[in-house]
């Protein structure tokens, strides 16, 4: 087992100690295991992860043949990652944690692991989540799910751990891996970030592929990174995409930068306005430009995602193996049915609304809705926004304006900028550009890191969760 500090090590921290020989991917992988029993199994027991892959270990062992034989494959060689528990990992059920599908298990990789498999990286098993990517029930709360039971979030177990890539979030939080991956429809990259002081980035819509995550709806699926540093999203999006993000991140990025700087909401707590104003104080600091524009425009994309959610499910589970437990949604949601004392804690709303859109007689009003979320959200939001102002990207304080940049299907990153100074609640500062900005993003987003050093880990901030 490795030596090194698992709650902070980073990509180029392990890969480093990998390259010297002062560790190995299996003395990883026995790391992470041994922090997933004490903190995860046992300890605190904050529910991050929701199974684990039996041939981790073997995986890190020809990731070690391959680095002694001289054949690393990149930034990712031998690094363990956890995947959300919507993306197919075979071997492994994709639950979603529904206990209707807790031995659905598909034959295949999803397209972004067989990317991460092929850049080296060690998939250690699969996180928890809010049931179905909390498109649910209205009133379950943040990461919990019928299957995986609740997430809870490591710097303040009163608090939510937020969105449903909240297990992703537990888990970079608490370092049981070097990185996590997570889904976003909207938010459920940016506010489990937020809340446990994390980096992370919602890719713009298809720049990493959806194909094999159990879906709502593919006009605003993403999967992306979650991680505890800007670099290591830039490394994971990397491998996600084949593309090069590492060499953006570069000293002065920020210097004579225009960004825009809506409103912030009227109903932000006092504590965290002042945080915002510290960071782009600092944003200031470095040499950027803030504008002040008007707020962005907002629409409701519910209709969009319900007409969605049936027809995108269905699809997604026909292309399951022989012997999958349910094949539709409409058997999911009788299967819940005839479980509901164990499967229906909070419901099952949202399942029952797509599964009674009639998508051939609604198809005209469900184009015309999503035309209008992409303009608004897009053209005359972030876009027009941008023109206006004569800005880059958009800044926002915590996840505010993540619906947005989801509707628009342009990228968003979160990055930690401090704590409240009663109870040390996290807080992040938010960036949204337009589609394919990720590099630009994650320049900003580093220069505005490594400035203000604002990050620490759950034993500072949070030491009695780990007594």
């Amino acid at each position: 087992m490795t030596d090194m500090d698992l709650e902070t090590a980073g990509v180029a921290d392990v890969q480093a100690a990998m390259t010297d020989g002062g560790t190995t991917s299996a003395d990883l992988v026995a790391g992470y295991l041994a922090r997933i029993d004490a903190l995860d199994r046992r300890g605190p027991a904050v529910h991050a992860i929701r199974c684990l892959a039996p041939d981790a270990t073997d995986q890190a062992g020809a990731r070690d043949a391959e680095r002694r034989a001289g054949q690393a494959r990149g930034p990712l060689h031998g690094v363990p990652v956890l995947v959300k528990d919507n993306i197919d990992v075979a071997g492994l059920p994709t639950t979603a944690g529904a206990l209707a599908l807790e031995h659905s298990m598909p034959d295949r990789d999803a397209a972004l692991v067989t990317r991460l498999r092929e850049a080296g990286a060690v998939v250690l098993g699969k996180t928890n989540l809010t049931e179905l990517a909390n498109f649910m029930a209205e009133q379950m709360p943040s990461g919990y799910s019928s299957l995986g039971g609740q997430v809870l979030n490591p710097y303040d177990v009163s608090l939510t751990p937020c969105g449903s890539s909240s297990g992703s979030g537990a888990a970079a939080a608490l370092g049981l891996a070097t990185v996590t991956v997570g889904t976003e429809t909207d938010g459920s990259i940016l506010c489990p970030s937020d809340a446990q002081s994390l980096v992370g980035l919602k890719p713009t819509l298809g720049l990493v592929s959806g194909e094999g995550i159990l879906p709502i709806a593919s006009s605003q699926d993403c999967a992306g990174p979650m991680c505890r540093t800007v670099s290591d999203a830039a490394a994971l999006l990397g491998a996600l995409t084949g593309e090069d993000y590492a060499s953006a991140l570069r000293p002065g990025a920020l210097d004579g930068t225009r960004l825009a700087v809506p409103p912030a909401p009227e109903d932000l707590d006092p504590a965290d306005r002042e945080l915002y104003e510290a960071a782009l104080g600092v944003l200031r600091d470095l040499g950027a430009v803030t504008v002040e524009v008007p707020p962005l425009p907002e629409t409701d994309e519910t209709p969009v995602l319900h007409h969605e959610f049936a027809r995108d499910l269905d699809a997604y589970l026909a292309r399951l193996p022989e012997g999958a437990p349910v094949r539709t949604m409409a058997e999911l949601v009788a299967w819940n049915e005839a479980h509901a004392g164990v499967a229906l804690k909070y419901g099952q709303a949202h399942l029952v609304t797509a599964l009674a859109v009639d998508h051939r007689a609604e198809e005209a009003a469900y184009r015309a809705n999503r035309a209008r979320d992409l303009a608004v959200a897009g053209e005359h939001g972030i876009d027009a926004t941008l023109s206006a102002a004569d800005a880059v990207a958009v800044v926002t304080p915590s996840w505010h304006g993540a619906g947005v940049a989801a509707r628009a299907g342009y990228p968003s990153l979160i990055v930690p900028a401090g704590y409240r100074r009663s109870g040390r609640r996290p807080f992040g500062v938010a960036f949204l550009g337009p589609a394919r900005s990720e590099a630009l993003l994650l320049a900003i987003g580093f220069g505005y890191e490594q400035a203000a050093s604002a990050r620490r880990p759950v034993s500072e901030v949070n030491p009695s969760v780990l007594r």
